[in-house]
């Protein structure tokens, strides 16, 4: 037949598929879904020929990896059609500079290898693996970092770490991380082959459950990720929704976090996905002829529909509470600022509150008003808003909209910074681009460098000289209050507002 020949073999010895290919190769198909469990192999084996002399291959290895099978063997045939050589490879658990150890080849009729009891050897390994990284790991799930991008590896690094950050404030524990500078990005899957097949050892060493992208993938991109490894494939705008959905706690806030995860799923609502786009199957259950698909889709465009009236609601809301606070004449003062940057705890040192103030990324989301007051009878509103990150997702900026306008009526902004980051450059101006982006930059602004005292003499020297103008304080400490407040004071216009 000049065709190579496959056979899929199950623990039990019996033949679960039979492959036959070409001269040159054997394409397998959709398989099952891997049997559950970070430590279980798929339960099945593949023996194939090949019509010369050659061994395992690249490619049977990749198969072997990606697939999780328990083993990959190769059998080559003499020029009469019998079998000569046989060569096997199965995967090594517990990381190493090679994910699977490659046995030597040997006469087709000296293979002495018990294939179920190399198998369960293995998985018991796998499994005792698994069963220590969940006693040392007491979060959700372990993820890799992928960053890919046409960016200097300096900047990726960068962008990787507060990824890490984001994982670490979502529960995941990151396991490893990959970068790739790239000219071009691969439409397909993002990554080439050869680096999809690194990613896929990485993973398996690193015991991963989630791969974590750094970037916004299409839906594509997503769906052909998740049917190649075969786990579950998120991206960074995912993650930031997935803590925001965490964090809210007010009903504006639950709704505008919604609003944002039904924008973004929306356009990833496919027909890739086979059993979605099937019909509500049998006589009678077919309704009025959408797929389901279709259904989810209009379910989806209806939800947001009332999302969005209810948050116009509240906006409207919002509005006379504002118009109230104008007819008051008290001037308002915004705490704004990247994430994490401590303007929480900031707000909680001024005004004796107890607002949450964690150290983690988005430990606030919904907007906090208090009253400052200060000598001769004055006061202002105080409030503290959600904090910016780079490359915001376009669905946040578009349903946090409501809280930020609180912004709008703002009489002062205290652009709040980590003295102590050191990206805080990169992030000073992150922030200013979004406060151009929300045509709030008219607002008088005043730059505040908290958390000085993690500061060296050096450090701060450095830092007042680049930023003469700043106002230096620490929240924790309470130094430079003062000189907050006097600049407060200072910048407000008292005898207009009050």
């Amino acid at each position: 037949m000049s065709r190579q020949i496959a056979l899929l073999v199950d623990r039990q010895g019996k033949a679960s598929l039979v492959l036959v290919g070409d001269t040159g190769s054997i394409y397998i198909p959709e398989l099952p879904r891997a049997r559950s469990g970070a430590g279980r192999l798929r339960g099945l084996r593949l023996l194939h020929t090949h019509l010369t002399d050659a061994l395992l291959s690249q490619e049977d290895l990749m198969d072997m990896l990606f697939l999780r099978l328990d083993s990959v063997g190769v059998l080559t045939v003499d020029e009469f059609g019998g079998p000569d050589t046989f060569q096997h490879a199965h995967l090594l658990p517990g990381g190493g500079d090679e994910p699977y150890r490659v046995h030597p080849p040997t006469r087709w009729d000296k293979v002495e290898t018990n294939f179920n009891d190399q198998a369960q050897a293995l998985e018991d390994e796998l499994t005792r693996i698994t069963a220590d990284a969940r006693e040392t790991d007491s979060k959700s799930g372990r993820a890799i970092l992928v960053s890919v991008s046409q960016a200097p590896k300096s900047i990726q690094e960068s962008s990787l770490n507060e990824l890490a950050e984001l994982a670490d404030t979502a529960g995941l524990t990151v396991a490893g991380t990959m970068i790739q500078r790239v000219r071009q990005t691969n439409y397909k899957f993002i990554l080439g082959k050869g680096k999809l097949a690194e990613l896929e050892v990485l993973a398996l060493t690193g015991n991963a459950s989630v791969i974590l992208f750094d970037g916004e993938l299409s839906p594509a991109q997503l769906h052909n990720l998740a049917d190649v490894t075969e786990r579950k494939v998120i991206d960074r705008t995912q993650l930031i929704l997935d803590i925001f959905a965490q964090r809210a706690s007010t009903r504006a806030g639950k709704l505008q976090v919604e609003l944002a995860q039904l924008q973004y799923t929306q356009p990833r609502l496919t027909g890739k996905n086979r059993a979605m786009d099937r019909l509500a199957g049998g006589i009678g259950g077919r309704g009025p002829g959408e797929t389901k698909l279709e259904t989810d889709r209009r379910k989806v465009r209806e939800r947001i529909a009332r999302i969005k009236k209810d948050i116009e609601a509240l906006r409207t809301q919002r509005g006379y509470t504002r118009g109230r606070r104008a007819k008051a004449r008290v001037p308002v003062a915004s705490l704004v600022g990247y994430t994490n940057a401590g303007k929480s705890t900031l707000l909680n040192t001024l005004t004796n509150a107890e607002v949450l103030a964690e150290d983690k990324l988005f430990a606030t989301l919904d907007t906090t008003t208090r009253r400052l007051r200060f000598p001769e009878e004055r006061e202002l509103i105080l409030t503290d808003t959600v904090g910016f990150i780079r490359s915001l997702p376009k669905e946040l900026k578009e349903a946090f909209r409501a809280t930020l306008e609180e912004l709008e009526a703002a009489d002062l902004l205290l652009h709040v910074a980590d003295a102590g980051h050191p990206e805080l450059e990169m992030q000073l101006t992150a922030v200013e681009g979004i406060l151009e982006e929300l045509e709030l930059n008219e607002i008088p602004k005043v730059l505040v460098l908290n958390k000085w005292e993690t500061l060296d003499e050096e450090a701060a020297q450095a830092l007042s000289h680049l930023y003469p103008q700043a106002i230096k304080v620490s929240a924790v400490t309470r130094f430079g209050l003062d000189d907050l407040t006097a600049e407060i004071i200072r910048r407000i216009d008292w005898e207009r507002d009050l």
